[in-house]
């Protein structure tokens, strides 16, 4: 008769607790990463300012580090070079502007009789995005589009294109009814066009508002206000 086979484990190897699985995945992000992850909008508005005061090539990702408290290396954690964060820094102002344009005409019913209060809300909305809180991440766009790769200027001139429509309806009324004399399309151009530039020259403190610079354009630009 065969004798029995012994268990080639042995005692000590039974008896030995098992160990703990590993994780599956990516592993967990240390403190410092979860609270990086947590401050990608301060990242954005620091270098919004920076590339605004200082311009984008005399800026590094070094001084924008430093203005929000992180490690020099961390804003790479968000964005793959500062080319792509200045990408991000655009792309927000207009998501931004295009939100802030909304809200400010969203209570307005279409229609001629409304097209005039429509357009003031649009001036003074963009007014706001150029020169109220925030005010950094738009005239980074109008100082810095060239320094954006072509892929990337393309991805942005869709968010432009969205902006720039919700004015068309309000001209093509506004020209109709014979309160806008120059051709929709040159009048949009030109409008927006003016009011941006104001980013050059306007002060405050120098005794405008906001509110006095939109009766001005709406003199300016129409007929009749």
């Amino acid at each position: 008769m065969t004798a029995p086979k012994r268990s080639i484990t042995s005692t000590s190897e039974a008896a030995s607790p098992a160990l703990p699985k590993r994780a599956r995945g990516r592993p967990r992000k240390t403190a410092e990463e979860r609270d990086d992850g947590n401050r990608r909008g301060a990242l954005l508005a620091a270098a919004a300012r920076l590339f605004r005061r200082q311009g984008f090539d005399a800026t590094s990702t070094r001084d924008i580090a430093a203005a929000v408290g992180m490690h020099s290396g961390s804003p790479f954690y968000h964005f793959k070079s500062k080319k792509a964060l200045l990408c991000a820094v655009m792309e927000e102002g207009m998501r931004s502007a295009i939100a802030r344009q909304a809200h400010a005409v969203q209570d307005v019913p279409p229609g001629p009789q409304q097209a005039l209060q429509q357009m003031r809300r649009l001036i003074r909305a963009h007014f706001d995005t150029l020169h109220g809180r925030g005010n950094d991440f738009v005239p980074v766009m109008l100082y810095e589009h060239r320094s954006l790769t072509s892929a990337q200027r393309a991805s942005l001139t869709k968010l432009q294109d969205s902006y720039e429509a919700a004015w068309t309806p309000v001209l093509e009324v506004l020209h109709a009814s014979g309160q806008l004399r120059a051709p929709v399309k040159l009048a949009r151009l030109l409008i927006l066009g003016a009011l941006s530039w104001s980013v050059q020259w306007f002060d405050p403190k120098k005794g405008a508002s906001l509110d006095e610079l939109t009766e001005a354009c709406m003199v300016l630009f129409l007929k009749e206000c």
